[in-house]
Formats: C-alpha cells, structure tokens, sequence
C-alpha cells in the first residue's frame, strides 16, 4: 500500500508556466535591466492597466504593499477609521495597522460571501466617517458593488478595491479593481497569474499612481544629492518579477476559464449530495473561480477536518476557508458590525465553521480530479 509521501503531489494552486516568461526575464537579463525598474515594469504597468480599464498602474512588491500605498494617499493617519471585509486575508486589514488607524471589520453576506452592504449600513450609522472602506472580492466573486458604492457615494468616502483574489472576474460587465478610487492586485504564486511575488495599485486618477510610484522608491526628491521630505518604501516590482508577469499576462484568460472549469466540474459531482453546497457566485457578475470552496451542512457528520483530513492522506491539499478577521488574535478587541441583527452567528463565523478550499490547480489532471472526487465522495 502506497504511503502518503510516495503519492502524487496534488497541490490547492500552485503557479502554471508557459514559456513567454523566460522570453521577456531573458531580455531583461541581455539588456542588464536586472535592478528594480525597467522597460519591462513600464510595460506591465501599461499592459495591466490596458486589460483592467483603468487609466494608471503602479507595479509594486506585493498586494499588501499597494493596499497600504492605496491607504497612504487616502491620507490615512492614527485616529482615523477604516471599514473592511473580516471574512478575508490578513493583508487586507494589516496595512490599516501600519499607518495607526481602527479597523472596524464588516460582516460578509450569505448571498456572495463577501462585505454585506446591511452591515456596512450600519457600520456607517455607527461611524458615519471613516477615511475609506476597503472592499474584497473573496476568492475570486465580485462583491454586491453597486449598493456598496452607493452606500461609500452617500457618505462621501472612497472606496478601495482588494481585487487580489479576482483578477479577471467581472461585475456587470466591467472587471473588478477598475470600480474603486483606488484598486489592488496581487501576483503571489498561489494567484491566477503570479510574477512569484508581486502588486499592483490601479487608479483612473494619474496623481495618485505618480504618488504611489514615490512613495514606493524611497520618496527620494528630485534633487541631485539623496534628500528625503517624508516617509518612502520600497514597494517597487523588480524588471525580472515583472517580465515573469507579463508573460503571465497573456495567458490570463485561459486561466480563468480553466478555473471556472474546475469548479462546474466540482458543482456537478456534488450536485447529489444535499450536505454540500459550493461556495456562492454573484449573479451580476462573472468570477475568476480562484479557488473552488464548499461549505457542509451543520447537521452532517462529516466535518470540513474530515474532508482536509481524507484528502491529505492521499497528499492532496486543500485548506479552511479564511479564518474572519474579527476573530484573529492580533485583532481582539477592535469593532466588528454583523450581517443579521441579534442572536443569529456571523455569516462569516458560519462559513469558516462549515468551509474548506478544494484543490483548484489548472494543472489537474482528469485522474486527478476523479481522486479528489472521490475521496471527497466517499466520506458521505
């Protein structure tokens, strides 16, 4: 009998690479555009930006990176407010902390699993003026934007879009990251596109991305000798990272009809069993289907450890839901708005309770997706 470790590997989103990369980190490495910066980083920016719709693009070190710019020239500062997701990755919030603010974490709603426009409502009742609402399209299906936006619209406050997960995927026929003031990618190397680590900050205002592209050298002024007038990072893509990216780029769309093939695939071989249920789509929109996720129902035996636990011993591996934000540790304390009115768990509580990530690689094969399947079958 086959042990775990003599088993395939069966991974939950590892990267897919075609060729075109090498092409463009070649040309990068035959013109010594090495350092940060580069012809390469000038045509990823473009590119991206051309793809999303949006004006402007600044490519960047990491997600995270463009979440605090994007926070940085909001004027984010110690006292101010910020609303976002709790059902999310940590990188959403950890950048409010860096700049001294008060996250104040929103519940999700069943219906998308992502920010609840009712308790964002109520957020706002709560602390009518907060310095920006960062909204998250959770593993790849885009948010209830309009009666978000309208909301962030009545009380004045920009909106900025976590689009790390959701590249690609649309909302009424316009891609997410291009609805905010501000929107953000990431290119880490479970996404669906990677550079192996990298961001981007879009905007359609150009000063902000002229900004970001300072802030994120250092904000060395324009002076002959090194000086410094206020506080810089270095939050920019490297020439190599962003030639991986833009032979990424072309590939994009494949991409995503692979993943949006992978979970009809799921949808249809549970469709039998009333225990699962697949992670909700928004129906005014198209998602990128990053990860496919199931929920099981809270009478079932079968628990999401039982699933994590089956799939494991054959070296496959999946992963829980998103622990909610409200509910970490280096968070305790701070605010948190629910979806229901009293006595009812968060919607989020109840999808991390009952939630687990399914292996989503675009490079399972059909013997694959038939193990998985069924190892997954077989506890119910």
């Amino acid at each position: 009998m086959m042990n775990k470790q003599t088993k395939k590997k069966i991974y939950l989103s590892s990267p897919t690479m075609h060729g075109h990369e090498q092409k463009f980190v070649q040309e990068a490495f035959a013109s010594n555009w090495v350092a940060p910066l580069g012809p390469n980083v000038d045509y990823f920016e473009k590119e991206l930006a051309a793809y999303v719709g949006s004006g402007y693009a600044a490519a960047l070190s990491s997600g995270t990176a463009a979440i605090h710019l994007a926070l940085r020239l909001l004027g984010t500062a110690q006292g101010d407010t910020v609303f976002v997701s709790s059902l999310t990755f940590s990188a959403s919030c950890n950048p409010i902390m860096y700049e001294k603010a008060t996250p104040v974490f929103i519940d999700s709603e069943p219906d998308t699993w992502n920010m609840s426009p009712e308790a964002l409502k109520k957020a706002f009742e709560k602390y009518p003026r907060p310095k920006a609402v960062i909204v998250v399209h959770l593993y790849g299906t885009p948010a209830k934007l309009t009666e978000i936006l309208a909301i962030c619209e009545e009380y004045q406050v920009p909106v900025i879009e976590d689009a790390a997960e959701s590249l690609s995927a649309t909302y009424r026929g316009k891609l997410t990251g291009s609805f905010g003031k501000l929107g953000v990618f990431s290119f880490n190397g479970n996404k669906i596109i990677t550079t192996s680590g990298g961001g981007m900050l879009v905007s359609d205002e150009e000063e902000y991305i002229t900004k970001a592209r300072f802030l994120s050298t250092q904000a060395r002024d324009p002076a002959r000798h090194y000086q410094h007038s206020q506080l810089g990072y270095n939050y920019r893509m490297s020439n190599i990272v962003a030639g991986i990216g833009r032979g990424q780029l072309l590939y994009l769309e494949e991409h995503k009809q692979k993943k949006q093939a992978l979970y009809r695939q799921y949808q249809d071989a549970f469709a039998d069993i009333p225990a699962i249920t697949m992670n909700p789509l928004n129906r005014d929109g198209e998602a990128n289907n990053w990860l496919s996720c199931i929920t099981i129902d809270k009478e079932s035996p079968v628990t999401p450890d039982m699933v994590m636990d089956a799939l494991d011993a054959e070296n496959i591996e999946a992963r829980p839901i998103w622990k909610p934000m409200h509910r970490q540790p280096v968070f305790a304390g701070y605010d948190f708005i629910p979806h229901h009115n009293e006595g009812n768990i968060a919607v989020s509580e109840d999808i991390f309770a009952r939630g687990l990530c399914l292996p989503s690689d675009i490079k399972n094969t059909e013997e694959d997706m038939e193990l998985i399947i069924s190892t997954i079958r077989s506890l119910f």
